[in-house]
């Protein structure tokens, strides 16, 4: 089959506007945005997050723009619509282990409400207790316990100084203690100098008596003592009798608010039976303070801080279950903290600083994560590959066991969190994961594949014009004609190389939207029209295009040898594609191949200097073995033969240059000049066959740049794979010229159509022998082989007898 010459029709997608079945977007608005091309990934997203067993997170592959994340959003908020709203969570004071603090669950605006409660019978008790004890009644039975021990103590007193008089002493109190003195028969108190001058046997008996009066003294302050602490009992007995019907009360208004039933119902009556018992045993705190006595003022502070109510989550606002996104999951954010305060150089805390971290927010819902984000911190994974071990989640804090100051650290009570977790990565990242780390993996049993293309159709089209229209209102923009959306259908189909399948990536849609909508604001335009959107692409390839200029000014001046007129042996323009991440373009570049009588085969330059990938090795292999079954009959072939791609420096990757490669060493090998006005690209198999190659838009333009500086007089084009046809989505002024006849499209299906094409001769057949015809480019080519066979022998010839005759 000879090489085809493509029609204008046939190298690009013209979409007609009039058959969208709208004017402009404005009317779409009132349809649902759909998922585009993505149905394997929103059936996936709908089962997986309708899936209520455990292990059924959900793994979201696909490129960075494709909507993976806005429409897994949306899949989201649709589930959580319909789930109930799940509980509060409360951190509380443990009375019996402070460093432990207590979770609590509690129905979705109830944790408010009891944070609520608690607050205001702080404020009630610290108001009607010191009422309550400064009450008559309260102060008549005080004063009756007070006036019963005095009386006791009196009469105690009274026997104490009857013994002390029998005895001749003297006793009377000084500063809270007892001191006696001694008299003689006529009440005179004796001095020491009067004591020492009695006798012996006198003083004996006063020490005796001494002694007895210091024994009864301590009976007496044993007797006092027990009678105080009787009367403080008592006392105490009486605050708690006149307090507990007020406390009572108040404890029975929060259980009666807090009415509903709910799991940690149990745990909660037993923290409100703990606050009622260590109120009534710090009553004394409660009554009329000095404002000067800061001491017992912050004793009560301190006693109060444990009535409040730590409500870490608080779902009172919400109507179902809670979708939290987030971007910035550090150990705190995600799995909570706890914060401290300095105090004397010593970092304190309590359970009133504990904070919730996302895990506990998305409890009963959903939470979105990024893949890339988690890996950056090796403890993060770790503790989430836990969590979803155990399902329990432990707030702690990784830093204090390494910091250099004493911390007062606390470890509050785990809870069980029920989160479903949407994963978002790459391919790549979904398969490292499930061959380097099984175990997590198992734990995202649903994998949500968005594509990066899809077969377009009208239905397609319809719903990528509905994703206009909300664009256009969500951003406040001027909504697009027809034609304009057509415009920009061409260009997602231009994206992925393709007239049958449309690109996925919307961000770049979405992005040429705003673009569009601007240039049509800056000249007052109502509506966005084709042209709006062909200056805004035109715009971005301007921005982004100076890699390309250069390169083609180089070859303008001459510093890079590019010819694309005349015929010449062994030389031929090949087509390569250069990406640099933000644009993409392609540029002629010069292949020269070279053969003489041999022994080596074909020698890549590039791969002896280790400056070709091992794709473009592989081509070249391939590219050897067909010209050795081209000329089997020959075999084994007498060839040296070398490539090179002149003036390139950075390397070379890739087999779609083979084709070339090879039209070049045929014509060397025959002496056959090639057309330098044809640039070609494409890859060659074993059989000969061209395969398609990728690119191919950019390569094709980029070439017809360099022809139109140098002047386009119709003898221009390129020779690509015949199975790319489809895959061409070139711009208009490419289409414009091949019009015109200034610049064709050539394709081959096999590279002997291309050989034929290039030199203007027969590419020849082989005969039953082998032999190509003598006036076929194959029959120059096996001339030449044969003679470099022929100089081979003799070279072995010649250096049989030198060796026979200088042995």
């Amino acid at each position: 089959m000879p090489t085809m010459n493509l029609t204008p029709a046939e190298l690009r997608l013209t979409l007609d506007p009039t058959k969208l079945g709208f004017a402009d977007t404005s009317e779409m608005l009132e349809y649902q945005l759909p998922w585009i091309g993505q149905e394997r990934a929103e059936m996936a997203a709908r089962f997986g997050l309708q899936m209520e067993q455990p292990n059924y997170n959900l793994f979201v592959l696909g490129e960075v723009g494709s909507g993976r994340s806005s429409l897994l959003q949306r899949a989201m908020q649709t589930a959580a619509a319909g789930k109930p709203v799940p509980p509060d969570l409360c951190y509380l004071h443990n009375f019996d282990a402070p460093e432990r603090p207590r979770a609590l669950r509690l129905p979705a605006g109830q944790g408010r409400l009891l944070r609520q409660l608690m607050a205001q019978m702080m404020k009630s008790l610290q108001k009607n207790i010191p009422q309550c004890l400064n009450g008559q009644d309260f102060k008549v039975e005080s004063e009756r316990i007070g006036n019963t021990c005095k009386m006791e103590e009196a009469k105690a007193y009274a026997e104490l100084d009857a013994f002390a008089e029998a005895r001749k002493f003297t006793l009377h109190r000084e500063s809270g203690h007892m001191v006696f003195t001694y008299r003689d028969a006529k009440g005179h108190t004796l001095t020491e100098e009067e004591m020492l001058a009695l006798p012996k046997e006198r003083r004996a008996e006063i020490d005796r008596a001494e002694e007895e009066l210091r024994t009864e003294i301590s009976r007496y302050f044993e007797k006092m003592g027990a009678k105080d602490r009787v009367k403080d009992e008592a006392l105490a007995t009486l605050r708690r009798h006149a307090i507990k019907p007020l406390l009572d009360h108040e404890l029975q208004e929060i259980r009666n608010s807090l009415k509903k039933q709910i799991k940690d119902s149990v745990k909660l009556g037993v923290y409100l039976e703990q606050v009622e018992h260590d109120v009534l045993d710090n009553l004394e705190l409660f009554e009329v303070l000095d404002a000067e006595d800061d001491i017992r003022q912050e004793a009560l502070q301190k006693i109060l801080s444990r009535y409040r109510v730590n409500l870490v989550v608080d779902n009172g606002e919400l109507t179902g279950a809670p979708v939290i996104v987030e971007d910035n999951p550090l150990f705190r954010s995600l799995f909570g903290s706890i914060e401290y305060q300095s105090e004397n150089d010593v970092l304190m805390t309590d359970f009133s600083r504990i904070r919730a971290g996302s895990l506990h927010k998305a409890h009963g819902g959903f939470l979105m994560l990024h893949l890339r984000d988690l890996l950056a911190d090796g403890l993060v994974w770790e503790k989430l590959r836990r969590l979803l071990r155990s399902g329990r989640l432990q707030i702690e804090e990784p830093g204090t066991a390494f910091t250099p100051i004493a911390t007062v650290s606390l470890e509050p009570e785990a809870v069980d969190v029920e989160v479903k977790i949407v994963l978002i990565g790459s391919r790549e990242q979904y398969y490292e994961l499930q061959e380097e780390d099984p175990e997590f993996a198992r734990h995202f049993s649903v994998k949500v594949d968005f594509a990066e293309s899809f077969s377009s159709s009208a239905e397609t089209r319809r719903a990528t014009a509905i994703f206009v229209a909300h664009s256009c209102r969500q951003l406040g923009l001027s909504h697009f004609t027809a034609a304009a959306v057509a415009r920009l259908l061409e260009d997602g189909h231009r994206e992925v190389d393709d007239q049958s399948r449309q690109s996925a990536i919307f961000a770049r849609t979405e992005a040429l939207v705003m673009e569009s909508a601007a240039l049509c604001r800056a000249h007052a335009g109502r509506l966005v029209e084709a042209a709006d959107v062909e200056a805004a692409l035109a715009a971005r390839t301007r921005r982004h295009d100076y890699p390309e200029q250069r390169l083609r000014e180089a070859i303008a001046e001459g510093d890079l040898l590019i010819s694309v007129q005349g015929e010449k042996v062994g030389q031929l323009n090949g087509l390569t594609q250069v990406d640099l991440g933000d644009y993409r373009f392609g540029f002629p570049i010069h292949i020269t191949a070279r053969t003489f009588a041999g022994e080596d085969g074909v020698l890549n330059i590039e791969r002896e200097v280790e400056m070709s990938g091992p794709i473009h090795d592989k081509g070249v292999l391939i590219l050897q073995n067909y010209l050795s079954a081209l000329f089997s009959h020959n075999a084994p072939l007498a060839l040296n033969a070398s490539i090179v791609f002149e003036q390139e420096y950075d390397g070379i990757e890739g087999d779609s240059a083979s084709c070339a490669e090879l039209y070049a060493l045929i014509s060397s090998l025959s002496g056959l000049p090639l057309k330098q006005g044809i640039g070609v690209t494409g890859a060659v198999n074993q059989h000969g066959e061209v395969l398609p190659v990728g690119g191919i838009n950019e390569k094709i333009e980029g070439y017809f740049r360099v022809c139109s500086t140098a002047g386009l007089d119709g003898s221009h084009g390129v020779l690509i794979p015949h199975r790319n046809r489809r895959h061409l989505m070139l711009e208009r002024r490419v289409v414009e010229a091949v019009e015109q006849g200034l610049f064709h499209i050539y394709t081959a299906a096999q590279v002997s159509e291309g050989i034929e094409l290039l030199t203007g001769r027969p590419a020849g057949i082989a005969n039953d022998a082998g032999n190509y015809p003598h006036a076929s480019v194959l029959g120059y080519a096996q001339k030449a082989l044969l003679a470099y066979r022929r100089a081979c022998l003799a070279s072995e010839h010649a250096k049989s007898v030198r060796k026979h005759l200088h042995p």
